[in-house]
């Protein structure tokens, strides 16, 4: 599988996103495990973090590399029973609720905050999401104060606060967000194929 290659960003000097190769799902793993360690994220830790990083619903994956090291991490997934996002967005856009993609598994090594690597792997699954004539949602704990941040900053809307079941006896507290409209021809190319 040929690797896409985005440049290195201004707000991210020396890092570049680029899909994940199926190689580098433990480097990943690595990765995330330091995010859980200091901010815990994920919440619960997944029993198989590589099958997790790796759903059935996966459309695609990029990581954040600097100086040859994974910082971070994306995921672009289809819709399911679980993700809220999507049937939040659906009436206020016009559009089926299968449009949607559901952004995932984000993170950034601590090491490498604060030089805007999250704001580079959003920008790059939301162009994605919008090339394959869907628009991007996500669902984020409540409690998850600076990815709400994040997301705010870039422009993206919340929807609604809800609650959301994580097995029998979990049920968690997330907002649903959903990106800004795509800016010229591509909005109008996803609307017409909603319709």
């Amino acid at each position: 599988m040929e690797q896409e290659v985005v440049p290195p960003s201004a707000e991210a000097p020396g890092c570049r996103v680029r899909q994940r190769a199926g190689s580098e799902v433990d480097a990943c793993v690595e990765a995330l495990a330091e995010v859980h360690e200091r901010d815990g994220y994920p919440q619960k830790w997944p029993e198989d973090p590589g099958a997790w990083l790796t759903p059935p619903s996966l459309l695609a994956a990029w990581v954040a590399e600097r100086d040859g090291a994974v910082v971070g991490h994306v995921a672009l997934t289809e819709g399911g029973a679980q993700d809220r996002a999507p049937e939040h967005w659906s009436p206020r856009s016009g559009a089926p609720a299968g449009t949607a993609a559901v952004v995932s598994r984000l993170f950034v090594s601590p090491a490498a905050r604060g030089h805007g690597v999250g704001a580079l792997l959003m920008e790059r699954v939301a162009d994605e999401a919008r090339r394959r004539g869907l628009h991007p949602v996500l669902d984020v704990l409540t409690s998850d104060a600076s990815a709400i941040a994040l997301y705010e900053s870039l422009g993206w809307t919340r929807l609604a606060t809800v609650d959301q079941r994580w097995g029998p006896d979990q049920t968690v507290t997330v907002h649903c967000y959903a990106a800004p409209a795509a800016p010229g021809p591509a909005r109008a190319d996803v609307t017409r194929r909603s319709r």
